[in-house]
Order: structure tokens, then C-alpha cells, then sequence
């Protein structure tokens, strides 16, 4: 049997450890023996004890079979898909190839995996041929995102009489990646975006004068009419004017992952519709062409500032794997008291397109931090998640809201400081919309735009 996930190996680790699998049947035959042999020797029975050395003798030949039996097995594992959104589900495939001469006995094989993808998976596999191979597949669902380690396969091995079981583990692991669910989101013209390669947007190498030409290293295939002959005199080799390319539009989105500012938890609460917003609007913007940043509130951004100044790159479909693969394991930060100041320093760096934030519970001064973020942004729409639509600190798992429908007592406060949180963003310019729970990100974002267009409306 392997010692390791998809290669070979031999089942036996000893014949202390052979001994160690015996069953209740096979530790009943021998206990039985021992006694009828003592038995017998106490009453002078020798028919006795042939049979007590035949209960005795049992169990132990079947040891020694199932140690001396060379299988060699390879098994292996296969996900479909390795990355699933929360709720969905994904399908294992096991497979288990006898590598040896000789056929299997009865396996039994088990997958473990983490209890939040469900019951841990049993097979029983019957004989399996020299050269040949069973699979079998399991499905697996979770309502939570994260990483989940699918692993190690473990067959277990047994004598024709069921003596004595040996377990053998492989030792390569899986890992199921569960990111946020995606909601589709409908085509709109937010403040602030435009068109990654339109005609609108600013050729900056079009309008650069000669002076200003950054040239490049010749290519095979690169036209040699548009060798840059000055730069190939001073660098010494040859060098070419680069291509006109139009500046790509860019998206940031904030995302606020303050303890502090989220009560509650699990699948429906406000925290995991925030990280579910932000994959959305990730997503959706990649669509469109935009280059997309994802940057939280303890100033970290995804892709790294490496990378094209830390915004996605050309490919959307890798750039949205990225995101996603982050958004799948994102976390509640631990700086505590730094609030929103970090995020803030990063986009006072540069100059930004496009500013979504899913924020929580904002107080005064986080409310005047997001307020000055709109100074380096086109356009800026907030989705602010507070209020006694979401859990409340006091209220656990459960919601704040009586089923009168009026906020409960001491909860006043909070509702004027959401109020108030709301209406310093908007005016500092941003497009804010308080979210409840239940509300739809789809609909949501076509609000955001129908508000633009009236703000733009009421400027004029």
C-alpha cells in the first residue's frame, strides 16, 4: 500500500502493528482458545484443547496471511471544481489501482475531510484484479468560504474471515477552495468609470512629443520603421518607439474588515455580505475590462504593489482567481484602534478611478477618514451596513429588530449614528446606500446609479 498519495507500497509496518488490527472477532477467537487450552490442560481434555488451539491458532495465521500479502496500491484524488462558491457543490473522485500481482481482498476505503463539507465518505471496494482499478465519488457543500484540506485517503484492509483489519493512510493532501458567492450585476454607467479602451479615454504616448518617447528593446517581428535611432545610439542596441496603448480604466474596492464594526456571524451576516459584495463587484468589473484592486482597511491590497501598481493585470479570469482566492479566506483584521487611517494612506498615494467601499458601522471620525478618501477618486459609491437591520452585539445570532418591527430598546442611538455616518459621506461626495438585511447587491447597484444620475441632475 502507498506511503504516499498516488505512488506504491507494502501494508505491513511490522507484525506488532498487524497484531494491534485485530477485531472483536478475531480477539474473541483468541481469548476463546486461551481459555479452552487452559482449560483443557486443568481437565485433562486433549480434545479440548485441539479446539482451543484451533480458536487460538486462527485469528493469528490470519495476522501473519495479511501481514505476509504483498498488495501494492496506488490511489489518487480529483476535484471537480477545486474552487466552488459558498453553497455550491463540488464532486471528489477517488480512484484506487492494484499495482501488484496478485488481487485485493475486501478494501474499505475513507476520505477524511473537515465536518463542515458534511459525513466522512466510505466505500467498501470488493476484489480488485492485478492491473486493474475502482472509483468511486462523493459530493461535498459548504455555506461557509475557506480552504478545506480533503485528506489523507485511508484504506483499510481485511482477511476473508474478518480477523484482522490493517488501516494504511497516503499522505498527499487536497485542498476545495469555497469562495463568496457572485452575484451577476447589470450593466450600469457609475460616476468616476469609463471605458478601458475608448476613444475617450487618454493616449498618453499619443500626445508625448518626441523628447518624450520611452523607447523599448527590439523584438522579432517588430516593424523597422518604428526603430527609435537615437536610443539605439546611446544605449548601443537597437531600440523601438513602443506602441500608442490607451489608459485602462481602474477600480478600487475597499473593503472594511474591522472587527468592531460587524456583530454577528455566519452565512447571512453583515461581514460575509460585505465580502460577498466586494467579489462581486470584483468580478463584475473585471468583466468590463477594468484593471481591479482589492484593498482592505489595514492597507493591504490584492495583487500586490509588484504588480502593476497593484491592480489586476490584463488577464480578468486570473485576476478575478486571485481575488476570490483571498476573499475566500478573509478574516476580521487584528489591528485594532488603526480603524480606516491605513486604507486611507494607500489611495492618498495615487490618483483613483472607480471607489466601491462595503463599509461597516462608521463612527464621527472613520466617517471623516471615508469622507477624504473621495478626494482621490472619479466617482465613489459606499455600501454601508449598519443599523438594526443586521445582528446586534447584544442580540447574538439573532436579529435586533422585535417582531413589531421597532428598533429595540437603546438601539436609537445607534440608528442616529448610522444616520448621521450616512449623511457626512454624502456630503463629501459620495454615493452612499445603506444596506438591510435581505437587500439584493443587484438591485442596490442599480440604485447607486439611478442616485448619480439624479445628483448629476440636481449639480446642473
Amino acid at each position: 500500500m502507498p506511503g504516499a498519495e498516488g505512488g506504491s507500497g507494502d501494508p505491513g509496518n511490522g507484525l506488532r502493528a498487524a497484531l494491534s488490527g485485530l477485531t472483536t472477532r478475531g480477539r474473541s477467537f483468541l481469548a476463546a482458545g486461551v481459555a479452552a487450552a487452559v482449560c483443557a490442560y486443568v481437565l485433562g481434555q486433549p480434545d479440548l484443547l485441539r479446539v482451543g488451539l484451533l480458536l487460538a491458532a486462527l485469528p493469528l495465521v490470519c495476522v501473519v496471511v495479511l501481514y505476509r500479502t504483498r498488495y501494492r496500491v496506488a490511489g489518487g484524488r480529483r476535484l471537480a471544481p477545486s474552487r466552488v462558491p459558498a453553497m455550491a457543490e463540488a464532486r471528489v473522485f477517488l480512484r484506487v489501482d492494484n499495482v501488484s500481482r496478485i488481487p485485493t481482498g475486501m478494501l474499505m476505503l475513507q476520505d477524511r475531510v473537515p465536518y463542515v463539507l458534511g459525513p466522512r465518505p466510505r466505500f467498501v471496494l470488493d476484489r480488485v484484479e492485478p492491473g486493474g482499478h475502482r472509483e468511486v465519488s462523493y459530493r461535498v457543500r459548504s455555506d461557509l468560504r475557506g480552504r478545506y484540506p480533503l485528506g489523507p485517503l485511508q484504506l483499510r484492509l481485511t482477511d476473508p474471515f474478518g480477523m484482522c483489519e490493517l488501516t494504511r493512510s497516503f499522505s498527499a493532501f487536497d485542498t476545495l477552495t469555497v469562495v463568496p458567492k457572485v452575484t451577476p450585476l447589470p450593466p450600469v454607467r457609475l460616476a468616476g468609470e469609463a471605458s478601458g479602451y475608448g476613444d475617450s479615454r487618454t493616449r498618453a504616448l499619443s500626445l508625448a512629443g518626441e523628447d518624450d518617447v520611452i523607447p523599448r528593446g527590439y523584438r522579432h517581428g517588430d516593424d523597422l520603421r518604428r526603430v527609435h535611432w537615437r536610443s539605439t545610439a546611446k544605449y548601443g542596441e537597437l531600440m523601438v518607439r513602443r506602441e500608442e496603448q490607451p489608459h485602462k480604466a481602474r477600480c478600487t474596492v475597499l473593503l472594511d474588515t474591522r472587527r468592531e464594526a460587524f456583530y454577528g456571524a455566519g452565512p447571512d451576516s453583515a461581514f460575509e455580505w460585505a465580502v460577498s459584495g466586494a467579489a462581486s463587484v470584483a468580478a463584475h468589473m473585471l468583466e468590463r475590462g477594468f484593471s481591479v484592486r482589492l484593498l482592505m482597511d489595514n492597507g493591504s491590497t490584492v495583487p500586490g504593489p509588484d504588480g502593476a501598481g497593484g491592480f489586476g493585470g490584463n488577464d480578468s479570469s486570473d485576476a478575478a482567481g486571485v481575488l476570490l482566492d483571498t476573499l475566500a479566506v478573509v478574516d476580521h483584521s487584528e489591528e485594532l484602534g488603526a480603524g480606516l487611517s491605513l486604507a486611507h494612506d494607500v489611495l492618498r498615494a495615487g490618483s483613483e478611478g472607480l471607489l466601491v467601499a462595503f463599509l461597516g458601522e462608521l463612527d464621527e471620525e472613520q466617517a471623516a477618514i471615508v469622507g477624504r478618501m473621495r478626494q482621490r477618486a472619479g466617482g465613489a459609491v459606499a455600501f454601508v451596513l449598519a443599523g438594526s437591520g443586521w445582528t446586534s452585539r447584544e442580540a447574538g445570532p439573532y436579529p435586533a429588530v422585535p417582531p413589531g418591527g421597532a428598533p429595540a430598546p437603546g438601539e436609537q442611538d445607534d440608528e442616529d449614528g448610522a444616520q448621521r455616518s450616512v449623511r457626512m459621506l454624502r456630503e463629501a461626495g459620495w454615493t452612499v446606500l445603506p444596506v438591510s438585511a435581505g437587500d439584493g447587491l443587484a438591485e442596490l447597484w442599480q440604485r447607486a446609479d439611478r442616485y448619480r444620475s439624479r445628483e448629476e441632475a440636481g449639480a446642473r
